[in-house]
């Protein structure tokens, strides 16, 4: 049988081959998060330069600067600059190969226009050559340059093969460390199942089998106490360190929210991996469902606050974070996922194929018109989204039909 190693090589070659990023949390005292910070610092400074002078390009002076040319403009800038000369050359030399492929991509069309670092937000710098140290099975240590071995808490496996090393910092004042890796191999056995998955608000995830799960929410006492410290920074002078602290709070209190969001989201998605072999998903344009309906001076928008809380409430589910952690996991282990368009689903039969708006009577009760079947709304449509997608692959679904048939099952255990 051959090794993870012999498997990750042979997969890097195939088109589904997907790296991602393994994290962890970093354990650093205060001298080693100084200099952690210090390095955001300086990482941030070089590529806003860098930016800068991208942006004051000129044809009629000829080419920009490339590689080489902006790695000895560093190597100036080092001397001219003391305190820049005080940090860590590695890192600003990493930011300015960042930089590079920031550009590169760019006009590869592949990523957008470049953008400017901001302090708050953009708190993270890379280590290029990476040494590990494994002290026990729960805590290890990276080499970091001015800093030493700086710890990290082994919450999972370490990747087999792993790339340069990212230090960032969330908006509550953890540090971690990321790898990039390959994703890690799933194993499971074949199971003939296929499932298709309607996304919603009320119930984030609903199965064509009828399973309905919901992404954890903050609970009233968390909400009463998110509303005590926003009222509390609306009083405070801009500035000061209770602000600031304030601020810090109402950080922890989001991630909080978002590391119970991912949990869920992980669980979730290696279950559907593991027990189907087709997985069915809506093809969802989220970015435009999540526009403002403020509008502009002249013509103001109608129903801005509702609008604005169900976009809240859209962000809360993770619905792009669950379709991409699918997509990677089952890119390992040869389950195929397949988006298809969501467009009224939600007002056909799954009994018979009819197709009217007439046929919601809530948000949660469908009741057909044409034949009177009747079942839970967003249950009806994951039926329909799962007749869909086996429709689209030949597996024997059709439009109106409530499920795969048995031929479609021994195909896909095939």
């Amino acid at each position: 049988m051959p090794s993870v190693a012999e498997i990750i090589r042979v997969r890097r070659h195939q088109p589904y081959y997907r790296f991602v990023a393994h994290r962890y949390r970093a354990v650093a005292n205060t001298d080693q998060s100084r200099w952690l910070a210090r390095h955001c610092s300086d990482t941030r400074f070089v590529k806003n330069a860098l930016l800068e002078q991208f942006k004051l390009y000129n044809p009629a002076l000829g080419a920009t600067p490339g590689p080489a040319e902006r790695m000895r403009e560093l190597a100036d800038a080092r001397q001219a600059l003391p305190w820049l000369r005080e940090g860590s050359s590695a890192v600003q030399q990493q930011a300015v190969r960042d930089f590079d492929r920031a550009v590169a991509s760019f006009f590869a069309g592949t990523h957008g226009y470049p953008c400017w670092w901001r302090r708050g937000i953009h708190e993270s710098f890379t280590v290029r050559d990476v040494k590990l140290r494994r002290y026990d099975r729960h805590n290890a240590a990276i080499l970091v340059p001015k800093c030493g071995w700086v710890r990290f808490r082994l919450s999972r496996p370490l990747p087999v093969e792993y790339g340069m090393a990212r230090f960032t910092m969330d908006r509550a004042g953890r540090w971690h460390v990321s790898f990039t890796a390959p994703q890690p191999i799933m194993l499971r056995t074949v199971t003939g199942q296929t499932v298709g998955i309607d996304l919603g608000v009320k119930a984030t995830i609903t199965t064509s089998n009828g399973e309905r799960l919901r992404a954890p929410a903050p609970r009233a006492s968390e909400q009463q106490r998110l509303r005590r410290l926003e009222r509390r920074k609306a009083r405070q002078r801009k500035g000061s360190n209770r602000r600031e602290r304030t601020k810090r709070c109402i950080a922890r209190w989001h991630v909080r929210q978002a590391d119970r969001r991912k949990d869920f989201i992980e669980q979730t998605s290696t279950r559907l991996v593991r027990e189907n072999d087709v997985i069915v998903l809506e093809d969802l344009k989220i970015k435009s469902m999540v526009r403002s309906a403020r509008g502009t001076v002249t013509e103001p928008g109608s129903h801005v606050r509702q609008k604005a809380g169900l976009n809240r409430s859209i962000h809360q589910q993770g619905w792009a974070m669950l379709r991409h952690r699918i997509q990677d996991k089952a890119a390992t282990c040869g389950v195929q996922v397949i988006a298809v368009s969501a467009a009224y689903t939600s007002q056909k039969c799954s009994g018979c194929g009819h197709t009217a708006p007439e046929n919601r009577e809530s948000q949660a009760d469908f009741r057909c018109v044409a034949c009177g079947h009747r079942r839970n709304a967003d249950h009806n449509a994951a039926i329909n989204i799962l007749a869909a997608g086996t429709a689209v692959t030949g597996r024997g679904g059709t439009a109106g039909s409530s499920g795969p048939d048995e031929a479609s099952i021994s195909a896909v255990a095939a």
